[in-house]
């Protein structure tokens, strides 16, 4: 009987112990950040493909134990403690879920339904139809959420949440003690949200400097760091195909540009690049995306500037730069989707077509100056530069548009073997409105550059080159220029290309003509010399001679007064002269009148007296009174022998016809008039009677 106590209170100890430990065995701590999973040991089995238990079948519970004291007894359940599902800032949670029903061929994630909400509740996504696999919307950064470990598996960057039901990925779980990114085919970084953002870029531009030895301008190469808008390329992993020809998606299709009050170019490019992404979020609520109308593959509309929650499943995206058209150029766009072709270039242009905006082909209006998200997969722009473009056909030098980048000097041979190089300047101009048509013409710019210019420039030089004598081509450089110039100009207008100068830059000459050009060159130089020495001669005579007429000036002018003085005083003598020639003039014949008068009076009573008294005492009478008067001299000058006083006076007389006088003379002597220079007035055979 005293026993009987004893085992009773063993029993009940062994009982409360037992219950003691079931109790707290059933007590679970959960932590703030963790959940706590139940597992019912016991039960009705689950089916083979169900995982989680709704209805308290044995395996994984689906409700779970919140953070705090929670109760679940032992051992019936076990509990697992599992993080909450924390997304670090600038991660994104990709959710792929391990209940549900299968995802239809085809798709590579389930359907999503406001209803599942951001997956917290797995019996609300059984009920809602949720679908195994990938969830197309993603958790965003810095969530904390309660999401049940089986029934979801979410995947960040910086961990993998959850516990694995695949029986590969358990084993792999099993083995490692945990699964890696490469496990669900992802890396860290598709982990992490999308940025598209402004990138630095450096590249090279060309900058003309001078030459510190040579003093010519040329191109360097120096690079430049700029940063460059990006825009991103979306590629779709899941929707229906595409229809018929298109290569990218665009919500509606291009059904809009058909309308045909859509008729101004502008407006029609507008709407064309104008995005409808606020349709779907930008492709963030993909489940919006596909419901629009969304197709799998290229997307016609990229995104912005931005960061973007995107699942990596389901979305991929490719950074480009954002088409940017500087003031100076346009870009001619080339159209690889739209409408089917509608030529509006006419029956006459023969070199594709070219079309409104919307349509497939070169568009008729190129873009102007600014910044588009244009589409590279989707068109092509070709930029134009709408400037003067400058090519320089020479070595190391190019442009900043680089368009002659690979252009060299020409190389041409002349009639006589010399080999040349020819470095040239050629200037182009594309107009705005003929941009389209010249890039379906040719192409490229650069096409336009290297198959058309080179080609017509290169050619024409070499040939002008071989029909010329190397010295004629130097002399008429200018002419060849000139003829070059109509001629690059001709054949550039056929593809609407202005040609506004062609400039021979430089020739290099070979060594054997630029020795022949220099010894000539030296030979005129010396010419010129001796010429310029001899007009330095003359000048330098010419000098002198000024020297010295200046030194003589006052002489000169001296001698010019005195002269100026003699012609004076010679016109005054000449006046005196003159009018004492006339007073003689004029006494003269007053004074020849006179003894005109008294001769012919004297030769009258001479006559008559010679009538009466004889010749001989005549004479007589007259020596007789000359003497009287005083007219003869009888001093005797003249010694004659002894005889009469007649024979005297004949010996006077005598004397006076010795003299050249005459006895007649003898008589008239006092009524002679002075000599003045044998000038008289009467001539002596007038004064001298007749015997």
């Amino acid at each position: 009987m005293s026993r009987l106590p004893t085992f009773e209170m063993v029993g009940i100890a062994v009982i409360g112990v037992l219950f003691l430990i079931v109790i707290l065995r059933s007590l679970r701590n959960i932590g703030e950040t963790e959940i706590g999973l139940p597992i019912k040991r016991f039960g009705v089995s689950l089916p083979k493909e169900q995982v989680l238990a709704f209805r308290g079948e044995a395996g994984y519970q689906a409700d779970l134990l919140k953070p705090g004291w929670r109760f679940k007894l032992w051992p019936i359940y076990s509990v697992e403690k599992h993080p909450l599902v924390q997304v670090p800032p600038g991660e994104i949670g990709i959710v792929i879920a391990q209940i549900g029903d299968k995802i239809p061929i085809g798709y590579r994630s389930g359907i999503y339904k406001p209803e599942f909400g951001q997956f917290t509740d797995a019996n609300a996504f059984i009920d809602g139809g949720g679908q195994k696999g990938v969830q197309r919307p993603v958790l965003p950064p810095g969530a904390t959420l309660v999401i049940h470990p089986v029934a979801f598996m979410v995947v960040t960057a910086s961990g993998i949440y959850g516990v694995p039901v695949d029986e590969e990925l358990k084993r792999k779980y099993a083995s490692r003690g945990g699964l890696t990114h490469e496990d669900f085919n992802l890396s860290p970084e598709q982990c992490m949200q999308v940025r598209i953002q402004p990138q630095p870029r450096t590249s090279t531009k060309s900058i003309k400097v001078k030459d510190r030895g040579t003093g010519k301008e040329q191109f360097v190469q120096e690079e430049v760091s700029s940063v460059v808008d990006m825009i991103g390329i979306v590629t779709t992993h899941e929707g229906p195909p595409l229809h018929g020809s298109d290569i990218a998606c665009r919500l509606g299709g291009f059904e809009d540009m058909g309308d045909p009050r859509l008729t101004d170019p502008i407006e029609r490019i507008e709407k064309l690049l104008g995005s409808q992404n606020d349709r779907h979020q930008s492709y963030q609520d993909f489940q919006d995306f596909l419901d629009a109308g969304g197709k799998i593959g290229l997307q016609h509309d990229p995104l912005l500037r931005g960061t973007y929650n995107l699942n990596p499943y389901l979305v991929s995206v490719e950074a480009v730069p954002m088409l940017v058209v500087e003031q100076g150029e346009v870009a001619v766009i080339k159209s690889y989707v739209g409408l089917s072709e509608k030529d509006t270039s006419g029956k006459d242009f023969k070199f594709g077509a070219i079309v409104p905006p919307g349509h497939r082909g070169i568009w008729q209006v190129p873009i102007r100056t600014g910044k588009y998200p244009l589409n590279p997969y989707c068109y092509k722009p070709e930029i134009v530069p709408t400037q003067i473009l400058t090519l320089n056909w020479a070595e190391g030098v190019s442009g900043a548009h680089q368009l002659d980048a690979n252009l060299s000097p020409i190389e041409a041979v002349s009639r006589e073997g010399f080999k040349f190089t020819l470095d040239l300047v050629v200037q182009i101009h594309v107009g705005n409105e003929e941009a389209p048509r010249v890039i379906s013409m040719v192409g490229t710019m650069q096409n336009l550059v290297t198959d058309v210019l080179q080609a017509a420039v290169g050619n024409h030089f070499r040939d002008k080159l071989q029909s010329l004598p190397a010295v004629k081509f130097i002399e008429e450089r200018k002419a060849v220029q000139e003829e070059a110039a109509a001629h690059i100009r001709e054949k550039l207008s056929e593809y609407e290309v202005e040609t506004p100068a062609v400039l021979i830059q430089d020739v290099i000459l070979p060594e054997e003509l630029v020795t022949v050009l220099k010894a000539r060159e030296i030979a005129n130089q010396r010419k010129a010399t001796y010429t310029m020495e001899m007009e330095a001669e003359k000048i330098r005579i010419a000098k002198e001679a000024a020297t010295g007429r200046a030194d003589q000036q006052k002489e000169l002018a001296k001698s010019e007064v005195g002269i100026t003085i003699n012609e004076n005083n010679a016109r005054a003598r000449k006046a005196e002269a003159d009018g004492e020639s006339t007073y003689i003039q004029s006494i003269g014949n007053a004074a020849g009148a006179k003894i005109r008068s008294e001769g012919m009076a004297l030769a009258e009573a001479l006559a008559q007296q010679q009538a009466a008294l004889g010749p001989h005492n005549t004479a007589l009478v007259n020596i007789f009174k000359s003497i009287s008067d005083g007219r003869i001299q009888i001093t005797p000058q003249v010694q004659v022998g002894a005889g009469s006083v007649l024979d005297a006076l004949l010996g006077v007389a005598a004397k006076r016809v010795v003299d050249g006088g005459s006895v007649t003379g003898l008589i008239t002597a006092k009524d002679k008039p002075p000599e003045d220079n044998g000038d008289t007035g009467s001539a002596p055979g007038d004064r001298t009677p007749k015997a």
